[in-house]
């Protein structure tokens, strides 16, 4: 006579319990997708296929190398190997791909761009970290006996004042 041993599976949990989720959920916008909006996204993302509208993660965003994306992203990572116009906020680290393409400014904690990455625009590098809140342009008056205008004074001093700690 065989034995047979039963054994109790419990069903997985539903309604957002995630307690028997052991892999990380990533979102993904597949080539053939198309969606436009606001997309926030609780972990990290992938948009393969075009998307237009803002999209916020609070994890890595990877922008395929297939996919045309029309939105202001904000990341802990970006990494863009596709096209995207559209501002970005990457609190780590942004990295443009060779196959890589941003039309827009870009706020970043690091850069990297591969050789063949394309960007039109303007990167601000926070090392220190990417301030709070939007971001402000400088207004100040003239410095007393320069020609300079503030903004250039002021940018020439937090120049000299990050390298300095260098050197």
């Amino acid at each position: 006579m065989t034995e047979i041993a039963l054994e109790a599976v419990g069903a997985p949990a539903v309604n957002g319990d995630r307690e028997f989720r052991s892999e990380p959920v990533t979102t993904v916008l597949a080539k053939e997708d198309s969606l436009s909006g606001r997309l926030q996204i609780r972990g990290s993302g992938s948009v393969m296929g075009t998307f237009s509208g803002r999209i916020d993660c609070d994890g890595e965003l990877l922008i395929g190398p297939d996919a045309h994306v029309e939105a202001d992203l904000k990341a802990a990572k970006v990494t863009i190997a596709g096209f995207v116009k559209g501002n970005v906020t990457a609190i780590t680290r942004l990295k443009i791909a060779t196959t890589g393409r941003l039309e827009g400014d870009a706020r970043v904690g690091a850069l990297v761009v591969l050789e063949g990455g394309v960007h039109h625009g303007v990167i601000r590098v926070h090392p220190e970290g990417i301030p709070d809140g939007p971001e402000t342009s400088i207004v100040e008056s003239r410095p007393a006996g320069t020609d300079a205008p503030a903004s250039t004074a002021s940018t020439i001093g937090k120049v000299r004042k990050f390298w300095g700690e260098f050197f």
